[in-house]
């Protein structure tokens, strides 16, 4: 669960910030690949928020999502109705399974990560997959982990063992961001000198928000294959 203030201000950051806008367009290029020639999908967001996937999700199949924080979930919102709010446990008895499980950053705000991804097992049809990202690196935490209130960043190899522990056979892990990684050491490295208090991320000025949407993206179609990154995406499917 996020800060107040910073729920309140995800919608907008998701529709505008080059971190998100760059991050959805990661995500929906491997969904094609994913889903390529398949029919309808059924999909579970989970920590979806109010929605904010679901109309680039409708490429796919019917998105459906479930949310923990009541506060994040737009009342009125257009996708309110496919919305679910609680937890991802046993409390949650959808009715049919799913093709795709989505865990975009929420196994890090997870104390007990491996039984949400144990109950994504039992939700998924013999074929379905999950797929989840998640923040890299605990050398790489800073105040905005502490203001998002994150358990634990992850490696590759510690996200395929918790999957793997968690009845998942992992198909492909990757880092993204790789070039945020040094800027993201010298914050910490700030932090360690004069601790922050951390705070909601600025959308920059237009042309910046592009130019770094741009770099991004082409740094994960030259360079993606790197292992190292500020954040890691994780693709599984039943063991």
């Amino acid at each position: 669960m996020m800060e107040a203030d910073y729920s309140a201000a995800y919608a907008r950051l998701y529709r505008e910030h080059w971190w998100w806008r760059v991050r959805e367009t990661i995500l929906v290029e491997k969904l094609r690949e994913l889903l390529k020639g398949a029919p309808a999908a059924r999909i579970l967001d989970v920590g979806c928020g109010e929605g904010v996937f679901f109309e680039a999700l409708e490429e796919f199949g019917c998105p459906e999502g479930i949310e923990s924080d009541a506060a994040a979930v737009d009342r009125s919102g257009r996708w309110r109705s496919r919305i679910r709010v609680g937890e991802l446990d046993v409390t949650f008895v959808p009715g049919h399974t799913f093709d795709l499980i989505l865990m975009l950053d929420v196994l890090e705000h997870v104390p007990r990560p491996e039984q949400v991804l144990r109950r994504a097992v039992d939700l998924l049809t013999p074929t379905g997959r999950v797929l989840a990202t998640v923040p890299a690196f605990d050398c790489l935490w800073t105040s905005h982990d502490d203001v998002n209130h994150h358990v634990k960043r992850y490696t590759s190899k510690e996200i395929r063992a918790l999957m793997s522990r968690a009845g998942l056979r992992v198909d492909e892990t990757h880092y993204l961001f790789q070039s945020l990684v040094v800027p993201k050491l010298l914050v910490r490295a700030k932090e360690a000198l004069a601790p922050a208090g951390g705070g909601i991320p600025r959308i920059p000025s237009p042309a910046i928000n592009r130019a770094l949407q741009a770099w991004f993206r082409s740094e994960h179609a030259v360079a993606g294959w790197l292992p190292f990154g500020s954040s890691i995406m994780a693709v599984a499917q039943r063991a």
